[in-house]
């Protein structure tokens, strides 16, 4: 089963910008929807729906942290269409909003900057 796990997680990060239901990610992995509930609830401790919910968040993070993208490019490239629950998702999980979070970035990168061109 650990191929089918892997499988999954590989169908989930390549979709993370549709929406998808239970019966899709069950459909496109071959699983019922309830055998793959019950499988990444083993694997994960989370339902397909919450795995998803934090690999979007991760991802939002690295896109934030790492590109000058715009908080909604960002919510859109993670497959969120709802500005205020990417901003609660992600307050949820980081402590911080999505603008927050690029903003203690945009610091971190000047004095890293600051840094460097003092060598």
């Amino acid at each position: 089963m650990a191929a089918k796990i892997q499988e999954i997680f590989e169908y989930l990060r390549a979709n993370l910008h549709r929406e998808l239901s239970l019966a899709e990610m069950a459909r496109a992995v071959g699983l019922s929807p309830s055998r793959l509930s019950s499988l990444m609830k083993s694997a994960t401790g989370l339902s397909p729906g919450q795995y998803l919910k934090h690999i979007r968040m991760t991802r939002a993070r690295e896109l934030l942290e790492g590109t000058a993208m715009s908080v909604k490019e960002v919510m859109l490239r993670v497959g969120v269409q709802d500005k205020s629950h990417f901003a609660r998702d992600f307050k949820k999980h980081y402590g911080q909003t999505p603008s927050q979070c690029q903003e203690q970035q945009a610091v971190t990168n000047r004095a890293e900057a600051d840094l460097n061109n003092e060598k």
